[in-house]
Formats: C-alpha cells, structure tokens, sequence
C-alpha cells in the first residue's frame, strides 16, 4: 500500500478542543505504512483550529485550505475533495471531532483494493458500537436510516450519512467530471447523503466496515441542529429520485440551512 498515495480530508469548524489528539492519532495509525497527507479544510474558525493546523505541519505532512468565513460542511467537503481527487489515488473523509477512530483507515484502504469505489465506516454493521452518543440522537439516526434504505437501495450501503469514508480518487474524479460543482449542492450534514446519492447514479461499488463511534471522547460541542438537518436529508432524498440529468445542471440556489455556527 505505500505506493498508493492517501489524502486525509478533514473539513474542521471551531475544533481547536479535539483537533490535536485526532491529528496525533491519525500520525500513529498511518506512519510506516502509508504515503500519506493529511489536508485540513477550514471552514472559518474563530478559534485556534488554524494556528493548530500550522504548528502540526512542523511535525506530520499538514496541509491547510481556508475559508474565508463559515460557509457550511458541504462547502469544506466541495472544497476539499476536489483538492484532494487530483492529487491522490485514495482519499479519506472522516470528521475532526475526535470521535472516529483513524485505525481502522488501513482496512478501508484494504477493502478498496479488492474492487470497491467507497467505503464506509457503519454505524449499522454487525459489530458496531456507539458509545457517549445520546439515546435520542441513535433513535432519529436509526430511524431515519432505516427510512432511507426503505426508498434508496445502493447495495452494499447501510449508513448513508456518516462522514468516515474511502473513496477511489478515480472515482470522485469521474463524479466531479460528471456532476461539476453540483457534486456537493447541500452545503449541511445532509451533503454526506448526497455523495452516496450521487456516486450511486455513477454506478460506483460500495462496501461498510463496522465503526466504533467515541462520542464519549469528543470535547467539542455537536454543531447539528437535528430539526433543519432532517429536513434537508428529505430535500436531498427528493433531488436524489430525480433523472440524474436534472441533477447535473449548473447553477441552482445554494444555502446555509444547517450552516455550522
């Protein structure tokens, strides 16, 4: 696997509490294995996540992208992917609070090799846990999970909007080739969705590996609002059932409705 080139993209808001040990751990889980970068996208803090990024890149390959202000997650996703599709032939999603483990990065990797597009981190495979997360917030995930599998069948995909995923350069490429800047419309937590949605109409492979979500070791505090998110995971659901050439138009208004703040 060192001759693969591997991009850790992290968007980050506000996360100078949890970005220092998640930085580390990723150092650990991938140094002697891997050809690694890890690109941070700032999505205007206005704490030290930036003066944190920098200190960093003095001791593990750091890169930062800014944002000049808060723009939301599918905005820092935009941004990043398609800076790190061009220079890598994997790139790993995973959120900057802490509570993924980069571990498990190496067999992701691994499950790409054998003929996969993306692969997800599942909170909804055998062997799964969710630990610190709060009892309602597992309710509405599941459920609105479950509700999502109902109507959208992507083989091999049970977890549709966590944030941990592999993907093929190649592949989000293609999909950038494809869809342009409307690869990412929502600019919310509901663009995680909308990836799955999209790379599904490009017909790419998909497997899940079990995750072990550490609510418990985030300090930072959760930036969704759980009422705006859930009605753009139907908004997103909707322009997911569309002709995918409905989809690939340029333009479209874009919004800030579960905007990070």
């Amino acid at each position: 696997m060192l001759d693969k080139k591997i991009t850790v993209m992290m968007p980050a808001y506000n996360e100078e509490r949890d970005l220092p040990g998640l930085l580390s751990r990723i150092q650990l889980a991938l140094d002697g294995w891997a050809d690694y970068r890890i690109l941070v996208v700032d999505d205007g803090s206005r704490d030290r996540t930036v003066q944190i990024v920098r200190d960093a890149a003095a001791q593990m390959p750091v890169e930062l992208v800014q944002h000049p202000r808060n723009m939301g997650l599918g905005a820092a996703m935009r941004t990043g992917l398609k800076a790190a599709a061009q220079e890598s032939d994997v790139v790993i999603t995973l959120d900057a609070d802490n509570s993924q483990d980069p571990e498990l990065i190496k067999s992701m990797v691994e499950r790409l090799e054998t003929g996969f597009d993306v692969v997800i981190a599942s909170r909804f495979q055998p062997g799964a846990q969710e630990i610190g997360v709060p009892p309602f917030r597992i309710f509405l995930s599941h459920l609105s999970s479950a509700g999502i599998r109902t109507l959208i069948r992507y083989p091999g995909v049970r977890d549709y909007t966590c944030g941990f995923r592999a993907y093929r350069a190649e592949t989000l490429r293609n999909l950038i080739d494809m869809f342009g800047d409307n690869f990412i419309r929502e600019n919310g937590f509901s663009c995680m969705f909308e990836l799955l949605l999209n790379l599904r109409a490009l017909h790419a492979r998909a497997s899940e590996v079990p995750l072990v979500l550490r609510y418990d070791l985030k300090e930072g505090a959760s930036k969704m609002r759980i009422l705006p998110t859930m009605w753009r995971y139907l908004i997103t659901l909707i322009r997911g059932l569309l002709p995918v050439s409905w989809r690939v138009v340029s333009g479209g208004e874009r919004h800030d409705y579960d905007k990070k703040s």
